[in-house]
C-alpha cells in the first residue's frame, strides 16, 4: 500500500477512535447509554476525519499552508463547529436507536463538549504537522530522552544555485521559493517512508532507519522521485518565480547518536560522524556528474536491485578523515529503473 495512503488512513482511524472514546466518556459522565454516545462520536469524527484526509490534506492543502498557524486552526475549527452543530441538531442517532429527540436534555452540553474535543484534536494535528508525527510520538514515549545509538541512512538534499537565486529574488522571495520547493520534496519522503529531520538554510536532511531504508533502496528512489516531482512542477515554478528548482544530494549510512537536547526549547537531535560525512559528501556532489554522491557503505546496505545504475567514484578525500571514503555516483549514461 502506498505510504501516503497509509498515512491518511492512520490519521482517519486515529480521529475516529478519538471520537468514539470522547462519545463514550461524555455518556459515562452524564449517566447515559454508552453505545449511542459512541455512535455520535464516530459519526462526527468520521465526517471531520474525512475532511482532514480528503480535503484539508488534499485540494486545499496549499491554500491552508499559505495561512498562518492560527488562521489555519481557526478556519478548520469553524468548519468543525458547523459540522458538529448540524449533527447535533438533526437527531440521527436518536432516530437510529428509537429515542425521542432531546429526551436527555444534554444538547447544549453535548454541542459544547464536541466542539471543545474537536478543537483539541485539530490542535494536535496542527502541532503534529509543525514538529513531525514521529518526533511528537518520540517525545511522548521518551524514546530518545536518554541518548541512543542507531544505524541510520542519512541523506542531504541541497537546492542548486540558491545563492544566485537569493540575489535574484531577494530575502522574502527566496524564502517563498524554498518553502514551496521543500513542501514538494516532502511528498516523496512520505511515499518512501523517510523522515524529514530538519531544514537548514537551503538544505533538507532526511533519514531512514536501517530496516526502512534498506528495503527497495528507498533513499535512492526517494531522491529520484524528488527530481521527478520538481520536473513535473517546473513550468509552474517558471511562471511564478522565473526559475525552477534543481537539487543535488548525498547519502551515507552508519551509527548515529540520537537524543533530546536543550531546555527552553527541547529538540531531538542527530549527532555523529555520519552526519558530518554526509554533509561533506553533499559538498563534493557539486563537482560530480549527476549531482549525487553516496558512500559505498550505504549502497551495500540495500537489499534489492538499485533503481539507477551507479558508478564507482573511488576513494574521495573528506575533510576530517585521513583515509577518505569510498563513494559512488549516478552513472550519467544510465536510465533510472523505476519501481514496479
Amino acid at each position: 500500500m502506498q505510504a501516503r495512503l497509509e498515512r491518511k488512513l492512520r490519521i482517519l482511524v486515529t480521529i475516529v477512535a478519538a471520537g468514539a472514546m470522547a462519545g463514550a466518556a461524555f455518556s459515562t459522565v452524564h449517566d447515559l447509554a454508552i453505545l449511542p454516545g459512541m455512535v455520535t462520536g464516530v459519526l462526527i469524527s468520521s465526517i471531520l476525519g474525512s475532511f482532514e484526509v480528503l480535503i484539508a490534506d488534499g485540494p486545499v492543502r496549499v491554500w491552508l499552508n499559505d495561512r498562518s498557524f492560527t488562521a489555519s486552526l481557526l478556519i478548520k475549527s469553524a468548519f468543525y463547529a458547523a459540522v458538529i452543530l448540524a449533527v447535533e441538531w438533526f437527531p440521527v442517532v436518536d432516530w437510529l436507536f428509537g429515542r425521542r429527540p432531546g429526551a436527555d436534555n444534554t444538547f447544549w452540553w453535548s454541542l459544547a463538549y464536541s466542539v471543545a474535543v474537536s478543537i483539541v484534536v485539530n490542535l494536535v494535528l496542527a502541532i503534529t504537522n509543525l514538529v513531525g508525527g514521529r518526533a511528537l510520538v518520540n517525545f511522548f514515549t521518551g524514546r530518545y530522552h536518554a541518548p541512543v545509538e542507531e544505524e541510520r541512512f542519512v541523506m542531504f538534499v541541497d537546492i542548486v544555485g540558491s545563492t544566485t537565486l537569493a540575489e535574484q529574488f531577494g530575502g522574502i522571495g527566496i524564502h517563498r521559493f524554498l518553502d514551496r520547493t521543500f513542501r514538494l520534496l516532502s511528498l516523496p519522503v512520505v511515499d518512501h517512508r523517510g523522515e524529514v529531520l530538519a531544514y537548514v538554510g537551503d538544505e533538507m536532511i532526511v533519514t531512514w532507519t536501517e530496516s526502512d531504508g534498506a528495503k527497495d533502496a528507498r533513499p535512492l528512489r526517494c531522491f529520484l522521485a524528488m527530481r521527478d516531482e520538481l520536473l513535473r512542477r517546473s513550468d509552474q515554478f517558471e511562471r511564478e518565480f522565473g526559475a525552477a528548482p534543481r537539487i543535488r544530494g548525498s547519502l551515507h549510512f552508519g551509527p548515529v547518536i540520537i537524543g533530546e537536547i536543550g531546555d527552553v526549547k527541547r529538540a531531538i537531535v542527530f549527532n555523529g560522524d555520519v552526519m558530518n560525512t554526509t554533509s561533506r559528501l553533499e559538498a563534493l556532489s557539486r563537482d560530480i556528474a549527476g549531482g549525487f554522491v553516496a558512500s559505498r557503505a550505504a549502497i551495500e546496505r540495500f537489499e534489492t536491485r538499485l533503481p539507477v545504475a551507479m558508478c564507482d567514484l573511488g576513494c574521495l578525500p573528506i575533510r576530517g578523515r585521513v583515509d577518505g571514503i569510498d563513494a559512488m555516483g549516478f552513472d550519467g549514461g544510465a536510465e533510472p529503473v523505476r519501481a514496479a
